[in-house]
This record gives C-alpha cells, structure tokens and sequence, in this order.
C-alpha cells in the first residue's frame, strides 16, 4: 500500500463484449500532480476515468485508489470526487440548492458558507441562485468543479473541465486546479485542450486504441517526439538562416505548410539539433527574442496518433 500515491493501476484491462476498451494500463499518479490524459476518441479515456471514480470495476489487473485496493464498483475510498461526461444536476434546481442537495444526500459536514464558498471560488456567486437548466455548457462544467470541492477531495478526476470556457473562466479553474494541488490533492483530467494540459499538468498519459503509448513529464515527451517546427525569431533573420544551413540535423521548413514572418525563420529538427542551433546563432552576436515550437510537442504526438488510427482503418 502506497499513501504517497493518489492512483496506481498496473495491467487494468476493461472489455464491453468484444471490445477490448483498456488493455494492460498502468498508470501512476502522485499526491499533489496533476496529470492529463490525452487520446484520440475510442481511446479508452473515458472508461479509465469510470474506473477511478469508481463508476464500474475492472476485468483484469490492480487498482489502487488513495492507497486502498479497488475491487468492485462504487467502492473507492472517501475522497474522490469528479464527473465524466459532464456533472449530474438537478435541472428545476439552482446552483445553491444542487450543492445543499449534495451535502444533505453525503452528509457533508459543511453549511451555507461552504457552499458560499465554493460557488465564489468557481465563479458562479452571480448565479447561484439561478436554475441550472438554462446554464451554459461552461457553468454547468464549473457547477460540477464547485460539487467536487465541497467534498473537500484527496483525488478529483475531472472530464474535459475547461469545455465551454472563456478565457477569464478558464483561469479561474486552472487557479482553482493548482492551489488543489499545491495542498496535496492528486488530480486526473482528460482534454483534447493540448494548452490546457501544458499548462496544467506535470505529467500525461497517451492512451490509443485501449493501450498507453507515453506516460511521463512533457519534457521527456518532447526529448522523444519526432522532429518539429520552431519558431525562431533574431535580430537578424539573415545570418540565423545561413547558420541554420550549416548545422546537422536542422531543415529550413520552407515547404509553404507553415506561415514565414520575415523576420521568423521555421526550422524542423529534434531537440539536440536545435540547442546546436541556437547556441551558435548567439556566438554569432546575434539576438534571439523568440524560440517556440509550432505545435507543441503533446499536440504533435496526439496528431501523430490519430495518423496512426486512421491508416489502420
């Protein structure tokens, strides 16, 4: 049993008839991580998801949730807390009277300031006292964050919490997620927003046709991906091209699929190449005010997959 682990799963195999949904997943999520799960649709995302919350149980493999075996649904510890899909509420309900629904249905030992307090955290004070069923597809995500913290969760799985978000409402959410947890609380999400989970998530999890492809840091994902496009931008666009010319394993992507700024130069290569790249534009007294990659290299590995799915078919 490992209480520093907020999710540990080794070979979990699912089957829905002669689907196989997950085939031998391990997985590994720490107390205070928030890691994302990332895949084509059919992946197996969703189910996995299930899992944790405890939603359905296992055909095969060890599930360790908080650090208490899983062996039959509905059974994971206290302190998980999440949806799939979207939150359950109460339509003819308003935001206030869903999360006192909850509290009165667990037993939560909390009150209206609890429920307050959650609502503001989430955005949705101007609302609360408005019925859900006229909510956006954004409040009704946020609503069902706002449930999720009344329980005061050691383990939040979340599915798609940024859908139907503007931007400032997204930010409230990415805050609500960090502080979550900086205070120790292991998080699982699943998006198809690559930036979300870049700037949410320590570590991610490739799933593709029921199987993962990649677990670990971003970091280690972008030393393994295939080559890249890079911005690069200079102070003299120029002699950073000639220079690009000459290094080994760096191409200048002048092949139109990429938009050229006349002052940003596109180069394709693999991570060495590019520090090779980019250190001898500096000894060249040459400024270097922009280095990005076109497509980041979890959105470069998800289209990679899809690719992959759909020469198989």
């Amino acid at each position: 049993m490992d209480t520093l682990q907020a999710v540990r799963a080794r070979g979990i195999t699912k089957c829905f008839g002669d689907v196989v949904a997950l085939d031998g997943i391990d997985l590994d999520v720490a107390r205070g991580q928030i890691h994302g799960l990332v895949g084509p649709n059919g992946a197996g995302k969703t189910t996995l998801l299930g899992l944790l919350l405890g939603l359905a149980v296992a055909d095969g493999g060890r599930l360790e949730i908080l650090g208490t075996p899983v062996e039959r649904a509905l059974a994971v510890p206290d302190g998980v807390a999440g949806f799939v899909d979207a939150p359950g509420l109460y339509p003819s309900l308003t935001a206030r009277q869903n999360l006192a629904a909850l509290v009165a249905l667990r037993g939560l030992d909390t009150g209206p300031s609890g429920i307050d307090d959650v609502l503001g955290e989430v955005g949705l004070t101007d609302v609360a006292d408005d019925r859900t069923r006229g909510f956006s597809l954004g409040m009704r995500q946020r609503l069902g964050l706002a449930a999720a913290l009344l329980t005061r969760p050691r383990l939040l799985v979340l599915d798609e919490p940024s859908n139907g978000l503007d931007p400032s409402a997204k930010r409230q959410v990415h805050g609500v997620l960090a502080r979550l947890a900086a205070e120790g609380t292991g998080v699982v999400l699943s998006s198809h927003r690559m930036d979300d989970l870049e700037a949410l998530c320590s570590e991610v999890t490739i799933l593709a046709t029921g199987r993962v492809v990649f677990s670990g840091p971003l970091a280690k994902l972008a030393a393994e991906n295939r080559e890249l496009d890079y911005r690069l931008r200079t102070s003299d666009p120029g002699t950073a091209r000639r220079i690009a010319e000459d290094v080994s394993g760096i191409r200048i992507a002048d092949d139109g699929a990429v938009r050229q700024d006349a002052d940003v130069l596109v180069v394709r290569g693999l991570v060495p190449a590019l520090d090779d790249l980019v250190a001898r534009v500096v000894r060249a007294d040459v400024a270097v005010r922009e280095l990005a990659p076109v497509v980041s290299p979890l959105e470069a590995a998800f289209l990679a997959l899809t690719e992959q799915q759909e020469a198989r078919r």
